[in-house]
């Protein structure tokens, strides 16, 4: 058999060399060629393989950092709601591999276009209120006030710590708190339901049925606009402030068609996603910064721009958050500057 030279450089020839052995137990055949299937930037890795004519996805979870298991329980949850993730063909829990069926080679962002993101859109919008739509309590974890607080943590302590070398001052550092604190009430005042958390065109497949729904392990439960704020602004590709709007006032209707518990009146959702979008942007411009002085993976931090961007739609249409808008000013570099 021709060995492909090694998936990865962060995949150890051990580790491929068990995953290797693990995949042709469970199809009881020898393989060859382990195609890299996209990259992430978490500790997981992804492979293709085609095998008898049937493609596969090969999930590789390395248990010190990884647990498959809430992806499985996750994976469940979806296929019960009606939306289109792989199917678990095989499982090994103990060593973190999954073999997967394949939902195809292109994502969302790899897609879409000033013509065709209507209908895409459409297509997401359909499938995530469907989700919200089957949630039921105490089925994933909750979003609660201490992972809310865990998450805003990460832009004091990694953008401006680690990347911007910033220490707030102790006025500075009130204002802060008082905005995050004023934040975490917003969200555990939301209905709540199933959050995806990253429910965005990189984590969506061209399809069939459309949309292949991906990277779903962290779910949790919590407020129901988390998940239409990281489809419309998401954090790879823009969009005109109008048209976003506009995607969240199609949300909001089909939601309340679905007796998914939004609230009734669009201009309060649409504050709702004004202050989540808050919320996710301080988050993933910490997590990004994060993964760039961490992990060594410096491109995420490149779109901190649009992440800015976001924010000052959001401070705009939120008079009470005027205070963060002077502190972004304050702290925000010219690369950043929209």
């Amino acid at each position: 058999m021709n060995h492909s030279p090694q998936l990865e450089a962060s995949l150890s020839p051990s580790r491929e060399a068990a995953l290797r052995a693990w995949v042709e137990s469970c199809l009881d055949s020898a393989i060859d060629v382990l195609e890299p299937a996209s990259s992430d930037a978490s500790f997981r890795h992804y492979f293709r393989l085609r095998h008898q004519g049937v493609s596969y996805i090969i999930m590789d979870a390395p248990p010190a950092h990884e647990d498959v298991k809430p992806f499985m329980h996750v994976a469940g949850l979806m296929q019960q709601a009606g939306l289109n993730v792989p199917v678990i063909h095989a499982a090994d829990v103990e060593q973190g591999f999954l073999l997967l069926s394949d939902l195809g080679r292109h994502t969302y962002l790899e897609v879409l276009s000033e013509s065709n993101a209507d209908a895409l859109y459409s297509l997401a919008i359909d499938a995530l209120v469907d989700w919200q739509a089957a949630s039921r309590p105490d089925q994933l974890p909750p979003y609660d006030e201490a992972l809310l607080r865990r998450e805003l943590a990460l832009f004091p302590d990694w953008y401006l710590a680690k990347h911007l070398e910033i220490t707030p001052d102790a006025a500075e550092a009130a204002q802060l708190e008082q905005v995050c604190s004023r934040l975490v009430e917003h969200a555990l005042s939301q209905p709540r339901v199933y959050v995806h958390r990253d429910y965005m065109p990189r984590n969506l497949m061209v399809s069939k049925p459309m949309p292949g729904v991906l990277d779903f392990q962290d779910a949790v439960y919590g407020p129901v606009s988390y998940d239409p704020v990281c489809l419309f602004m998401d954090a790879f590709i823009s969009w005109p402030a109008e048209r976003v709007e506009g995607w969240l006032e199609t949300y909001h209707h089909r939601a309340l068609a679905a007796g998914v518990p939004v609230p009734g009146d669009a201009a309060e959702f649409l504050s709702c996603c004004r202050w989540m979008a808050v919320q996710r942007h301080l988050k993933v411009l910490g997590i990004f910064a994060r993964i760039r002085h961490r992990d060594g993976k410096p491109r995420y931090l490149e779109d901190a721009p649009r992440f800015f961007a976001y924010l000052d739609w959001a401070i705009a249409g939120e008079p009470e958050l005027a205070p963060l808008g002077e502190l972004l000013a304050r702290w925000r570099r010219p690369e950043t500057a929209s």
